[in-house]
């Protein structure tokens, strides 16, 4: 790990946090608007420190981290994990997230078997695809 008065770029450390699975993932996220610096737009180039705080959105999921650690290598979760701290607020938001998608999932309508034959090409019709 890197001394506190260190930078490293941010599409590097996102990468190595594992928020994204490659650095080219992280840094169009980052061009894109997806991830803010202490309250501000960044490029893929930023420099990061330690002590710095990111809000990223991913998938319609937003963590608030704050900046433990430098790392420009990408390592176990394990470790990737002590690369920051996330605010409570950021993990109770995303836990009541999950939450709310696992209860529309179970209120959505079951159906009890699979459409046979004749049910298939009625609704293929129906939908003007035959």
């Amino acid at each position: 790990m890197k001394d506190s008065g260190d930078t490293l770029r941010i599409d590097k450390w996102l990468w190595a946090a594992r928020f994204f699975k490659t650095r080219a993932l992280a840094a169009e996220a980052v061009g894109g608007g997806h991830v803010h610096v202490n309250g501000t737009r960044v490029k893929p180039s930023r420099p990061l420190r330690v002590g710095d705080r990111l809000r990223i959105t991913r998938s319609g999921l937003t963590w608030e981290v704050e900046v433990r650690a430098l790392l420009d290598k990408r390592r176990p979760a394990a470790e990737a994990q002590q690369l920051y701290e996330e605010t409570p607020q950021s993990r109770r938001a995303r836990e009541e997230a999950a939450e709310a998608r696992r209860l529309a999932r179970l209120a959505a309508p079951q159906t009890e078997h699979r459409p046979e034959r004749r049910d298939r090409h009625r609704i293929r019709r129906f939908m003007g695809k035959e």
